[in-house]
């Protein structure tokens, strides 16, 4: 959202920065702004649809009329582009058969969503649409939506391929789980039962297509759909998920700024790198860059929670928070057992070695050889001799 759109929304007259002091002091409890939220779009479905209600479902009646083919990634481009060209062969002089391939790209918060349909003895059908404040994926299903609806308005067609690169949006279109989209799903789904019902032999393939792959019909729609730069026309109305993904990016870089601010890590954070040598951002997709290392184990995750925090059963933490204690290493060649110590120089710690500490590959692979390494057992780790 940018700044012309927040002037008009702190301009409001229920903005918060029209109160005076008088009317926050009588106000109970937090004070939020409104942003503007009239001009949202909230989703609004029935539960009861048929369209949701299993057994009645597309993909309860018509489990084989749909299929996916998925690129090859074992495969190089080359291999990939002559499945596409041998399948756009097979496809191209059966009269039944009609090809749409679509692409979506985002600029300036102004999705441009673009079909090509290609049929035999037809002229080719393009469609491009622009929506401002939607989320890529809802663009995307909205370009396959009217790729089948243009696709099923030909006559006596009877079999539609979609090429796409966005074979995940594709998979939503029969995903029977709740997910934010399902206004959208509905009406892909009215269209294909309607599709399918007309005929025993109707079905649908959806291709995938990655834009890497520059194959020549997908590369067109794709340049086509990079084309535009348009501004969005403001107040504008947004999409619901397009709100819930403002606010949720809006929340992950706050979390990024704290916990860059010492007082957020903790002065004692370590620090690593990932394979790039670049530092490792936060994220939460799949459990964030560490718990994808290490988070399948619990003792793993566990040891390498302490050691990254440096809240370890260390000489250095005891030293710290339990003076009466030993602080010294066992191995005897360091009066302070610390972490640095641990990762670096202790001889009790040798069964991987590694200069290159500071990235989290090797300091994972030197906790999996080390599996008493910042172990609350520690100190039945046998003496190195003197």
């Amino acid at each position: 959202m940018d700044d012309s759109y927040n002037s008009l929304t702190n301009h409001s007259p229920h903005s918060i920065k029209s109160f005076t002091e008088r009317q926050k002091s009588k106000i109970k409890g937090h004070l939020i702004d409104s942003n503007n939220k009239l001009l949202r779009v909230f989703p609004s479905f029935s539960p009861l649809n048929p369209e949701f209600i299993p057994g009645s479902r597309v993909v309860d009646i018509f489990p084989d009329r749909f299929s996916f083919n998925l690129a090859n990634k074992g495969i190089n481009n080359n291999l990939c582009s002559q499945q596409l060209d041998n399948m756009t062969l097979q496809s191209s002089s059966p009269p039944n058969m009609a090809i749409v391939v679509t692409d979506t790209s985002v600029k300036n918060d102004i999705a441009t969503s673009i079909s090509y349909i290609h049929a035999f003895n037809y002229p080719m059908i393009k469609t491009v649409h622009h929506a401002a404040f939607v989320t890529s994926t809802e663009a995307k299903l909205f370009t396959i939506r009217c790729g089948i609806n243009q696709a099923c308005s030909i006559e006596n067609i009877s079999k539609i391929i979609v090429v796409t690169d966005s074979i995940h949006a594709a998979r939503k279109i029969f995903d029977d789980k709740s997910n934010p989209y399902q206004i959208h799903l509905t009406a892909v789904l009215h269209e294909l039962r309607h599709f399918f019902a007309a005929g025993q032999d109707n079905s649908v393939e959806f291709w995938e297509c990655p834009s890497c792959l520059k194959w020549r019909l997908h590369k067109s729609v794709n340049k086509k759909s990079k084309l535009f730069n348009l501004l969005p026309s403001l107040p504008s109305k947004i999409s619901w998920n397009f709100c819930r993904k403002t606010d949720s990016d809006n929340i992950i870089n706050l979390w990024k700024m704290n916990f860059q601010a010492s007082d957020g890590k903790g002065k004692n954070f370590l620090d690593l790198v990932n394979i790039n040598n670049n530092t490792i951002e936060l994220l939460y997709i799949k459990g964030g860059p560490w718990l994808q290392v290490f988070g399948s184990s619990n003792s793993l995750c566990a040891r390498a929670t302490r050691a990254i925090t440096n809240h370890a059963p260390t000489g250095e933490y005891r030293l710290q928070f339990f003076l009466k204690e030993d602080f010294k290493c066992p191995c005897g060649l360091y009066p302070i057992e610390t972490r640095r110590h641990i990762l670096y120089e202790c001889t009790r710690h040798n069964g991987y070695w590694n200069p290159r500490r500071d990235s989290l590959y090797h300091f994972v692979m030197f906790l999996s050889a080390n599996p008493l390494a910042f172990a609350f057992i520690d100190n039945l780790l046998p003496v190195a001799p003197s």
